[in-house]
């Protein structure tokens, strides 16, 4: 090579390198270990969410974040469905940033309040907790996002469930949306028709519903979220015709019909602590406690009913799609690069 081009050569490289170092002295959290790019036809290349994200500015993240969340569980094994939950009722509302998390104030309107998570959603101690070890090991650097992504991942593995290669690089949103979490999360009494539809409004499909859906493999739910099967299914004050007899018994038992609506009731009464495929023999049996459980199977939908016998008869095939669908779910509209912001608080924009 040429003396001259020799010298244009490393002119090139350098000021790559030395580009790519000042946006990351910029945009706190971007690693170098593997570079994945989204074309900006404004300007260049921008970040993708992808698993090294914090390999050089907080390579202990995930160790921090298990950490809590060990101690977390062994008091409540029922926080890690708590957790779980969080990240899918935060990626279903304006996408995975975090939105979840803010209280209310004078510029927010909380979606801690709208019609799925009032009284019901849980585990904003945690994720406090978690914020506060990591902003004092790597100062505003993780995002509260990325923290619900990592929670739900470590909480499925303290279950007994799968684990699987996590993308970051999620930045936090200076916004919630009241509406949007009481128009996109599901119903427990959805039918499988308005299941379907809300999850491809997020671009996922029937494999991901039914996989997803695994996700209640652990934790508990309130009476008045399925009191409904009990006493007036279809507006004619009787129950389900698809409970299974003696479950219908027990259930009435916990959840009596003119009380006790926030009694509660495991999703899987078999193994409510430990993710396996449980969830989908219950189904099988009549025994799904949410009308969204069951109709998985009688909704009349090919798919679903062919994938619930599937994920019954084969539990590693449950926990493939599920990790996989994890993944899927936690791209759903993320902020990233110069959008959003790293919160110092979760519970507030900085």
């Amino acid at each position: 090579m040429a003396l001259p081009q020799a010298l244009s050569s490393f002119f090139l490289v350098t000021v790559f390198l030395a580009s790519t170092f000042s946006f990351a002295n910029s945009h706190p959290g971007a690693g170098f270990g593997s570079w994945d790019g989204n074309f900006n036809p404004g300007g260049g290349w921008l970040p993708a969410l992808f698993p090294g994200f914090y390999q050089f500015s907080c390579p202990q993240a995930n160790d921090i974040v298990m950490s809590v969340l060990e101690k977390a569980i062994a008091a409540d094994p029922r926080m890690a469905a708590s957790l779980l939950r969080l990240h899918f009722h935060d990626c279903f509302v304006q996408g995975c940033d975090a939105s979840i998390l803010l209280d209310d104030s004078g510029s927010i309107v909380s979606e801690k309040g709208s019609g799925p998570n009032k009284n019901s959603i849980r585990g904003f101690e945690v994720i406090d907790e978690i914020k506060a070890k990591l902003e004092e090991a790597c100062p505003h650097t993780v995002s509260c996002a990325d923290i619900l992504a990592l929670a739900a991942r470590g909480s499925t593995i303290l279950s007994g469930g799968p684990s699987w290669e996590l993308p970051l690089g999620r930045r936090d949103s200076k916004t919630a949306s009241l509406t949007g979490s009481n128009n996109n999360i599901p119903a427990p009494n959805s039918t499988v028709q308005t299941l379907v539809t809300l999850f491809n409004r997020q671009g996922l499909d029937e494999v991901d519903l039914v996989a997803l859906s695994g996700g209640h493999t652990i934790g508990m739910a309130r009476c008045v979220s399925f009191k409904q099967r009990l006493y007036n299914q279809n507006g004619d004050n009787q129950p389900d015709e698809t409970l299974e007899r003696a479950y219908y018994n027990g259930l009435k038992s916990v959840c009596p019909k003119s009380a006790g609506d926030n009694n509660i009731s495991p999703l899987d009464f078999a193994s409510p602590a430990k993710f396996d495929n449980t969830y989908f023999k219950l189904i099988l049996w009549g025994r799904g406690l949410l009308n969204s459980d069951q109709v998985l199977l009688t909704g009349n939908v090919d798919k679903t009913v062919e994938l619930v016998r599937r994920f019954a008869n084969d539990e590693a095939l449950f926990f493939d799609h599920f990790a996989t669908s994890m993944v899927k779910m936690g791209k759903i509209s993320p902020l990233t690069a110069l959008n959003g912001e790293i919160r110092t608080n979760c519970r507030r924009i900085n």
